[in-house]
């Protein structure tokens, strides 16, 4: 099995800035590309930002300019940080990574952390 552990949410002001961080653990031979999605209260999850192996990113409309995907594969971990966050940004934010788990079995799945709260006040 393999396990994703988040940390950073919290509670903060429009305009200020939060660090997530999800560091996945267990039985992993390689990761794939790392993301981050969010839900708001009555709203579908949606695509935040994906990061590849190679450090390629992807952005959300709404949040690019403000948030940077990064990882460490040394660490396989990966950071979300965001900037001049504003209310509309107020969700559970939840990390995933696509990983090979087996040197014999180059097949990827992609586990989910159990996500942060988010709150942005105005």
């Amino acid at each position: 099995q393999v396990q994703l552990v988040e940390s950073g949410g919290g509670l903060v002001q429009a305009g200020g800035s939060l660090r997530l961080s999800c560091a996945a653990s267990g039985s992993i031979f390689s990761i794939n590309s790392m993301g981050w999605y969010r839900q708001a209260p009555a709203k579908e999850r949606e695509l935040v930002a994906v990061i590849s192996s190679g450090a390629s990113t992807k952005y959300a409309d709404s949040v690019k300019g403000r948030f940077t995907i990064s990882r460490d594969n040394a660490k396989n971990t990966t950071y979300l940080q965001m900037n001049s966050l504003k209310p509309e940004d107020t969700a559970i934010y939840y990390c995933n990574a696509d990983v090979r788990r087996w040197h014999f079995n180059p097949a990827y799945t992609r586990f989910w952390g159990q996500g942060t709260q988010v709150t942005v006040s105005s």
